[in-house]
């Protein structure tokens, strides 16, 4: 007996693209947890990216010091902190004096925040997404 694989290739493509947007709304949700509490506390964000732009990107808009932008690599997103040592290596920048509304020159106490923000954030839309699983689905019972 052969056995086939069938596939529906017709609801492929809607899937694909209901992944790529429950994807996209994760990764729009943690870096703006890092771009919120770095704008709190007072550090210029340079750039927040939907996606990654290597060599160039779909869209990107200049508003004051930001550039926001979406990439066309959708491994994820990110956002550029002044002042933060990222992939860029950018090593001449770090051998000048710390300005103030760079990131290294904040406190401990605040660069510990703007890190764990996007974590937090993760935790904060699992809890309202499992809320609303169990106010729609969830079963009530009295004591």
């Amino acid at each position: 007996m052969f056995y086939t694989l069938a596939i529906n290739w017709s609801g492929v493509g809607v899937q694909v693209a209901q992944l790529i947007l429950a994807l996209s709304i994760l990764v729009l949700l943690h870096e703006f947890g890092h771009y919120i509490t770095a704008r709190w506390f007072g550090c210029r964000v340079e750039k927040f990216y939907l996606f990654f732009d290597p060599w160039f990107s779909l869209f990107k808009k200049k508003v004051g010091d930001t550039e926001y932008g979406v990439g066309w690599l959708p491994l994820g997103g990110y956002v550029k902190i002044s002042g933060m040592i990222d992939e860029s290596m950018d090593k001449e920048q770090m051998k000048q004096p710390p300005k103030s509304y760079e990131f290294r020159s904040k406190p401990a106490w605040q660069r510990l925040i703007i890190m764990l923000a996007g974590i937090i954030m993760n935790v904060l839309v699992a809890f309202v997404i499992y809320a609303m699983i169990l106010f729609v689905w969830g079963e009530q019972k009295r004591p």
